[in-house]
C-alpha cells in the first residue's frame, strides 16, 4: 500500500497541487485504502465463498437473484462504473445458497475489469459450479468513463448478457427470465 501512496502523493503534484495542503494530507493513504477494497475480488477465493453452500435439490423451476448491486473499475481509466446485475439459472440436481451469487458477484466486481467479461466470468464461475441446464447473467450499468470524460453521455448505460444452456437454446426460457428481471 505504501507503492501506491508513494504513486498517489506523485499524482497530486503532478495535477499541480500541493500534497502538504491540509486537505489533501491523508489523501494517499485513502486513496490506497480505497483501492485496497476496490480490488479485493483478485484476494477472493472461490472454494471459500461457496464453502458447502452447494445442495442437492430436484428443483426445474428458475432461479433468479435480481438487482445485485455492482461497483467496480474500469480497467481502462480505473475510473468506477456501476449498476445492477440478475443472475438466473435453472438447477440439474444442485442449487447454491441464494448469498453466495451475490458474493461471486462481488469477487469479479472487485478488480479492474471490463463490463463484457465480468458478465462471461460470472456465468462462466457458476456454470463450473452448479452444472445446471441454463444460466443467465444480465448487467446494466454506467460508466463514469463514459460520463466523466470522453463522450461525456451522462445518461448512457451499457447492457451486457452471458448465456449458456436451456437461455441460448430456447427462446421461451430466455423471455421469461428477461420478463422477470424487468418487472
Amino acid at each position: 500500500m505504501s507503492e501506491i501512496e508513494k504513486n498517489v502523493e506523485q499524482i497530486i503534484r503532478a495535477v499541480g497541487e500541493n500534497p502538504r495542503r491540509e486537505g489533501l494530507l491523508k489523501t494517499p493513504e485513502r486513496v490506497a485504502k480505497a483501492y485496497e477494497y476496490l480490488t479485493s475480488g483478485y484476494g477472493m477465493n472461490l472454494e471459500e465463498i461457496v464453502g458447502d453452500a452447494i445442495f442437492n435439490e430436484e428443483n426445474d423451476g428458475m432461479i433468479i437473484a435480481r438487482d445485485i448491486e455492482v461497483y467496480s473499475l474500469c480497467e481502462h481509466h480505473m475510473l468506477p462504473f456501476y449498476g445492477r446485475a440478475h443472475v438466473g439459472y435453472i438447477p440439474s440436481g444442485k442449487v447454491i445458497g441464494l448469498s453466495k451469487i451475490p458474493r461471486i458477484v462481488d469477487m469479479f466486481c472487485r478488480r479492474l475489469q471490463i463490463q463484457e467479461r465480468m458478465t462471461e466470468q460470472i456465468r462462466e464461475t457458476l456454470n463450473d459450479i452448479l452444472q445446471p441446464k441454463g444460466i443467465c447473467v444480465v448487467i446494466r450499468s454506467k460508466h463514469m468513463c463514459m460520463m466523466m470524460r470522453g463522450v461525456e453521455k451522462q445518461n448512457s448505460e451499457v447492457l451486457t448478457s452471458s448465456m449458456s444452456g436451456v437461455f441460448k437454446t430456447q427462446a421461451s426460457t430466455r423471455s421469461e427470465f428477461l420478463d422477470l428481471i424487468r418487472s
